[in-house]
């Protein structure tokens, strides 16, 4: 069937593989299979917690005894509400190797987006950071939940570490003690239903049965959470297939990366391009994932300085944050042998500043921008290895086919004609969960019997098969790399007594790409005042994560309608657009600050911060 598209990319391919031969089984056999192969390498780091492939298959083996031991079925779903730590991947692999479907949460989301994540995923167990209680702690008798793993951020710290982790947070155990939390009947509920994760471990090693592997390829593995075609959040249903094929392409077609390679792994596991990029595929070629619960944009000098990794994956806000960092002034880094730019768009002038600032750094490499969605299990269409065109993402991976169509149809367009992006391969989703609606616009078949995922993006091709984004049709903002979903913030806003109508959109921003801006109608236009503004702002800050926050509010007596009187939010984005190059920012200080808020949280900051690097 592949014969019928045109590829014109492979050309451009050099040493790498158009096809690929993948697996029928689950995402844990893959990691099993291929850790056979070096099972004394290292496969985690956890701020010197050092872990071989032997070692970690037996984490993986004693969790997954553990789940079989509280009830966990083939197909139940298990949610993993977790930052980047040992727990946290051992968790998912450990679900996966008894055939259990991981649902991946952001431990920073808002109490109403945890409950609504847990049910629309239907979960009964839960495995969550110890910092999410108080949340979960709110929400928790509606939901079908039956179980709480908690896990500590300390839980695999080395021993000094452990000391000084436990030291910082006497005041918050104190807390979780006080007599009055249990006068709470929803504390109570949750509490009764709580064990930390050593329990849950040695619960595992009273179960000794034989664990059948009989996860298949086509199986839904995991869930991930996405705005779709419409900006709404919803669950990404991927596949075992998704997923080993996502770490296969990626080895392949990056075609820089080898067997010991350390990889920074800053991008979350509850984001695609975390899971797939900085975990599976480092786990599947024999790489050490360096864990990093929390990032600090200030005191990212001496990460690298003390993991010298050879792979670096981040978002272009990281990027431009480390060109400011004085702290890397005369720093040599010529272990760094690839980097990759995704998440948002790498913009030209910034790959030229970064290549720039590398080479003057001794880096023996260049910045490589990537493309994809959680839909496709992130990154899809990646720059060669020697062949930059500016202003491309690349060049589609191998089995996997882009093509450009007209806005809502099926209908190709001539190459170098701006339309909407269109894939096909083996890491396109299995669709939406408990959404019909949604994965029926999503996913379409084809005149040539091929099932395309319609991305919401615009974009074009030219001859050569390089592809180059334009912009986004949806209504999902990516800031930073992350996922805001206006509706969400509306719905917030909207709630507050004195608010009549509320639409927010992205606006340019120097540092985050896109931010969002809330423009406010209220019920009561002589009511404008800064104290209502500040009462509203309380509200989404109480409500939803702190990445999703507006960086400006404007009131409005009438927002700009169409003529079917919805609300033209495109002709706010038109009038923004306008105002960008009279809009001032913070200059180098606060960029640092905002990197940080966008990849850390003041939980886990306030945990670590007596962690001398």
């Amino acid at each position: 069937m592949s014969n019928t598209i045109k590829a014109p990319w492979y050309k451009y391919y050099g040493k790498e593989k158009q096809h690929l031969e993948y697996p029928d089984f689950s995402a844990y056999k893959l990691i099993e299979y291929t850790a056979s192969k070096h099972l004394s390498n290292i496969s985690y780091n956890y701020y010197g917690n050092k872990k071989t492939y032997h070692e970690f298959l037996k984490q993986i083996d004693e969790a997954a005894r553990a789940l079989k031991a509280i009830g966990v079925k083939h197909k139940d779903v298990v949610s993993i509400c977790m930052p980047n730590t040992p727990e946290g991947i051992i968790s998912f692999y450990a679900c996966n190797k008894i055939g259990a479907i991981a649902s991946m949460i952001h431990p920073l989301s808002a109490e109403n987006e945890i409950k609504n994540y847990l049910n629309i995923s239907k979960t009964e167990w839960l495995i969550a950071i110890d910092f999410t209680i108080p949340k979960i702690d709110k929400i928790i008798k509606q939901t079908k939940v039956k179980k709480i793993i908690t896990v500590g951020v300390g839980e695999s710290m080395p021993i000094h570490m452990k000391s000084l982790y436990a030291a910082t947070n006497v005041h918050k155990t104190l807390l979780s003690l006080n007599p009055i939390n249990y006068l709470n009947e929803d504390y109570n509920e949750a509490h009764s239903k709580t064990i930390s994760w050593k329990e849950f471990i040695r619960l595992g090693k009273e179960y000794n049965k034989e664990i059948e592997d009989g996860f298949k390829g086509k199986e839904i593995a995991a869930i991930l959470y996405s705005g779709g075609t419409t900006g709404t959040p919803k669950g990404v249903k991927l596949t075992n297939l998704n997923l080993n094929a996502s770490a296969m392409q990626n080895f392949e077609h990056v075609a820089c990366l080898r067997d010991k390679d350390k990889v920074l792994a800053i991008m979350p596991i509850f984001h695609g391009f975390g899971l797939s990029v900085c975990i599976h595929c480092v786990q599947y070629f024999g790489g050490t994932s360096i864990l990093l619960p929390q990032f600090n944009a200030k005191t990212f000098d001496k990460i690298i300085k003390k993991y010298e990794p050879n792979v670096l994956v981040g978002v272009p806000t990281l990027f431009e944050a480390m060109t400011q960092n004085n702290n890397f002034n005369h720093m040599k880094l010529d272990f760094l042998t690839c980097i990759i730019s995704g998440g948002d768009s790498l913009s030209i002038e910034l790959k030229k500043k970064f290549d720039d600032w590398l080479e003057k750094h001794k880096a023996p490499t260049t910045i490589r921008e990537g493309y994809g969605l959680t839909e496709c299990c992130a990154a899809s269409c990646f720059t060669p290895l020697n062949n930059y065109r500016p202003g491309s993402i690349g060049i589609p991976y191998p089995d996997t086919y882009y093509k450009i169509v007209e806005d809502g149809t099926e209908k190709e367009v001539p190459y170098g004609q701006e339309g909407e992006i269109v894939i096909t391969g083996p890491t396109v989703m299995a669709g939406y969960i408990h959404n019909r609606k949604e994965t029926k616009q999503t996913l379409r078949k084809h005149k040539d019997g091929r099932i395309w995922l319609h991305t919401g993006d615009q974009g074009i091709m030219d001859k050569d098969g390089f592809v180059y984004f334009k912009g986004r049709l949806k209504r999902m903002i990516i800031s930073s790399g992350y996922n805001i979903y206006p509706t969400n913030i509306e719905n917030v806003i909207d709630s507050h007594p004195e608010v009549r109508m509320s639409c927010v959109i992205g606006i340019p921003h120097p540092y985050k790409v896109t931010a969002a801006k809330a423009f406010i109608v209220l019920k009561d236009s002589s009511k404008e005042s800064d104290e209502l503004l500040e009462s509203i702002k309380e509200l989404v800050e109480k409500n939803l994560a702190r990445f999703s926050w507006p960086v400006e509010y404007e009131f409005r007596k009438e927002l700009p309608k169409t003529l079917v009187g919805k609300v033209a939010f495109n002709v706010l984005i038109h009038e923004e657009e306008m105002k960008t190059k009279d809009r001032k920012w913070d200059k180098e200080e606060d960029l640092l600050e905002q990197v940080e808020d966008e990849t850390s949280n003041e939980e886990l900051l306030d945990k670590l911060k007596k962690d001398k690097e």
